[in-house]
Formats: structure tokens, sequence, C-alpha cells
């Protein structure tokens, strides 16, 4: 079993900014808050690293409209290189328009195992088998607006990936997917720049953190030579998630599900092939070990957040903390004929929360086929 050194928090604050535009908002609106200290990851190894969480209205005024997220994570690697993510919730104008999206950057050392169960189960991970060094940029912003006054929202997404498998291994050199796709000793590069068109149904009372609500979200992108793709492909991803108050255990108890389905279709680049081991998935595999054209798992969680009353500064500060549970299963190999492989998944987490209703998540997850334990920190909810 492969335990993780635990992450180091060394500090830990929230700077707030007052918003006085009139007299009837005294409230204040910026909130910054900061977690990060040297830690050890399992893709990535040793680092210094840390996340960082902006929320803010973008328009005081209003008391319904749901704050802006800008969750931040940041690393510098040991091995070299570093990377940051920046994943915003942005809402306008009364919630009738959104932005929601990812930006990432990442300059390290990476595994690739090849494309399927049957590869991806047999190849052992190391330096001279699955090692690269991984060169990746993502721009993915998505534009959503609200149908008339209903839950349901349309709209259109952008992304640009440029992704460069450098310094490969002797055993990538070697596997026949790599070679297929042009591969040779120095690398293989990608360039993907895809339209999406977006649907989304969204009851969920606040996207970061939900209490209630659900969450049905289609979405089907183009990647094509004509906007600067080196392949042709698409990609569509079906997204469901439910959230519930389990009001009879007490307040802030939560039990969230979720489906999610990933599907691929023409000339794919092995960096965009459908993948499970995220901190936003099943929390346990590392990152690509499992790819293939398709994925589909499932998730439920439960989330438990402490109520010991703010009578005292120690009861006041144990009401900020509180842990996850969860159990999941997944698959990639849709395509293989005979028996599809089940991926098995659970762990459990520590929450604290750094802002009302946004919580920093330190996540152990359990990978049953490889018999490892995988730790996550990052800012707001894995799903």
């Amino acid at each position: 079993m492969r335990y993780i050194l635990v992450f180091l928090l060394i500090t830990a604050s929230t700077l707030t900014f007052s918003q006085t535009q009139t007299d009837s908002i005294k409230s204040k609106n910026l909130k910054f808050s900061i977690l990060g200290g040297p830690g050890y990851t399992p893709d990535y190894g040793l680092l210094i690293g840390g996340s960082t969480l902006l929320t803010f209205s973008t328009n005081p005024a209003d008391s319904l409209l749901k704050r802006s997220v800008l969750p931040f994570a940041f690393a510098y690697m040991a091995n070299g290189g570093g990377s940051f993510m920046i994943k915003p919730q942005l809402f306008f104008n009364q919630d009738r328009f959104r932005i929601f999206g990812q930006i990432s950057y990442m300059n390290t050392l990476n595994h690739y195992y090849g494309v399927g169960y049957d590869d991806n189960i047999s190849i052992e991970r190391g330096t001279e088998t699955t090692e690269y060094r991984d060169m990746n940029i993502q721009v993915n912003p998505t534009f959503l607006f609200r149908y008339k006054d209903s839950d349901l929202f349309w709209g259109t997404s952008f992304d640009f990936t440029h992704n460069k498998m450098k310094d490969p291994s002797e055993g990538i050199v070697n596997n026949a997917d790599y070679m297929s796709a042009g591969g040779d000793s120095l690398g293989l590069t990608y360039t993907n720049v895809g339209i999406g068109v977006n649907i989304l149904y969204d009851t969920r009372d606040l996207p970061a953190n939900a209490y209630s609500g659900m969450l049905m979200e289609l979405n089907a992108t183009y990647y094509s030579k004509a906007f600067g793709s080196t392949n042709e492909f698409a990609v569509i991803n079906a997204d469901y998630r439910q959230f519930k108050e389990l009001k009879f255990l007490g307040d802030r108890r939560i039990l969230a599900w979720t489906v999610n389905g990933r599907f691929t279709v023409g000339d794919v680049p092995l960096t965009e092939l459908s993948m499970v081991g995220s901190p936003f998935d099943l929390r346990g595999y590392y990152k690509g070990q499992f790819r293939d054209k398709h994925s589909v798992y499932s998730i439920a969680e439960y989330r438990h957040m402490f109520n010991l009353g703010d009578e005292t500064k120690m009861r006041k500060l144990l009401s900020k903390l509180g842990f996850a549970a969860w159990a999941g299963v997944g698959t990639v190999d849709l395509e293989t004929e005979g028996e599809i492989h089940a991926l098995p998944n659970y762990g459990i987490g520590l929450r604290v929360e750094v802002q009302p209703r946004m919580n920093f998540r330190l996540d152990i997850g359990k990978d049953p086929i490889n018999n490892q334990t995988l730790l996550y920190f990052n800012m707001t909810e894995s799903f």
C-alpha cells in the first residue's frame, strides 16, 4: 500500500475588503483565503504548493445573486517544473449569465501507461516504463445563458489545449498506440482547438458546495483541423449530480451522488482520451493510468460538518471542521468485447470551512485494483 506524506498547512488566513457603494451595502464583499506549504503527491512527487479561494459578488446590491468563486491551485515540483489551475464560477445579471471553465498550465514529470484496461493494468509504473515530461496549457471557458425564468441554461464553450509529451521513456517509445499516433524518441505534440455546445439544467442552491438541488449537463465539443487542431475528433460529456439535505441527521449533513460519462469519436489524441483518476472523480487512481475512448463513473458521497455552536472559541473553531466519505465505481473499456472491468473506489476526507459554505478538502482515496492509497487537497468539493 502506498501512503502519501500529509500536506503541511503553513498559512490559513482570510482577508476581506469592504464594499461601500451604497448605505444599504454593509457586508464585506471580496473574501480571500489561502492554504499552503510543502507536501508530496502521488503523481508529481515532492512539491511546494497550495490552494487559494477568492469569492465575491459581481453585484453586491443584489442579495440573491450567488457569490462568484475563483479557486486557484499552484505547485512547484522538486523534479523541476510546476503547475497551476483556475476553475472559475462567475455569476452575472441576476444569474442570467454565467462563465465557468478552466485555465491550467503544467510542466512536470508524468506517466503514460497505454490505452485500454489490459495495457494499463499490466505495465509497471517507473522511469523506464511509463515516465515522460508533460508540458500542457489549457484555456477552456464556458458561457451560459439562462432560458427565460427557468432553471435551464444554454451556451457555448471554447477549448484550446497544447500538449507535449517530451523525453518519453523506453516503455512509451515502444508502445504500439504511441507509435501509431506518430510518437518517437523525441516525443509527441498535439494542439487541440474545439468549439462546444452546452445545455444545462441546474437547481443547485450553491454550485460550489450544493446542499440541495440537481445538475444535468450535456456538452458536445468538436475539434477540427480547420480551427487549428492537429487531429479531427469530437468529445461528448454527460454529467448528472444530485444533492439532498439529511435533516434528520442535523444541519449541514448532505448526501451527494453523481453519474458521468465521457465519449469520444474520431482520431482522438492520446492526451485527450477519456481517463479516470483525478481530484474530481475516482480519487485513489493515478491520473491517466486508465484511459480509453470512453469512460463512465458513478460516486455517492456523504458530507458532514460539525455543529457545535459558537458559545466558545473552541466550539466555533470545531464547527468549521467536518468530513466526507464516498464510494464509487467506473470503467474505461466500454469498447472491449466481453468482460467490462470495474474500477472500484472509496475514501474519506477532512473538510475545513475557510469561508461560509466554502471548504478546503483533504481527501484520502483507495484504489483496490492496485492496492494503493493516494491523497489530494483542493478548494471546493469534488463535484
